[in-house]
């Protein structure tokens, strides 16, 4: 299996907690999506030109971060089950982690890319948008972990895999200082070795990433 990505996005490192967590092992090739050439490149392989995306074989490729998550937890039994057993509880597990994607990885994106914007070319209306989603989600989380350990209970999901990467950034982009029960809850993360692992990949690229914006 190959799996292309990019070590700062947040959908692909929510793949990547999940292969840490599996102890999955995959070729892994970086696609820079700041470069226009690259981009084009990729295309060639995977015309929709986004990542993470996942090549099992020539013939069978799996795009989307949750998909490719379904399709590691119902081929591999290694590891942390990402998915809770039963027809309801595996439903709440996919829901939150919709939620969590929809609600939290892509307003923390869109606050991200539109503060690289100058003023003028900002839509204030749809950033408003993106804090209300945010403000709507800390809250729920912060309840939820004032009687959880991970966002399911007590057992690391797929959801957890999708909260984590939104709320890494989040502090430098809509802090929750407000909500003590999601910063224990990070600081759980952070004793993870997926999470340490992750770290591993992730600040060296950070920093390459923001000395070049100097």
């Amino acid at each position: 299996m190959k799996l292309y990505y990019h070590p700062l996005s947040t959908y692909s490192q929510k793949v990547l907690l999940a292969l840490y967590e599996k102890g999955i092992e995959v070729e892994r090739e970086v696609v820079n999506m700041m470069n226009p050439q690259k981009v084009e490149e990729y295309r060639n392989i995977y015309p929709l030109g986004r990542i993470p995306f996942l090549q099992v074989t020539d013939d069978h490729v799996i795009p989307e971060s949750s998909i490719i998550i379904e399709y590691l937890e119902g081929h591999h039994q290694s590891g942390t089950k990402l998915i809770t057993d039963g027809v309801d509880a595996s439903r709440q597990v996919r829901f939150i982690d919709r939620m969590m994607d929809q609600y939290l990885l892509d307003p923390i994106g869109t606050l991200f890319f539109s503060s690289m914007k100058p003023e003028e070319q900002r839509d204030h209306e749809r950033l408003d948008k993106m804090r209300f989603y945010l403000d709507v989600t800390y809250q729920h989380l912060n309840e939820r972990f004032g009687e959880n350990t991970w966002i399911m209970g007590e057992q690391f999901t797929m959801a957890d895999c999708a909260a984590i990467p939104g709320l890494f950034y989040a502090p430098n982009i809509y802090p929750y200082n407000d909500y003590p029960n999601i910063q224990k809850y990070v600081e759980r993360a952070k004793d993870r070795q997926s999470h340490r692992q992750l770290m591993e990949e992730v600040k060296p690229a950070l920093e390459a990433w923001e000395n070049a914006q100097k």
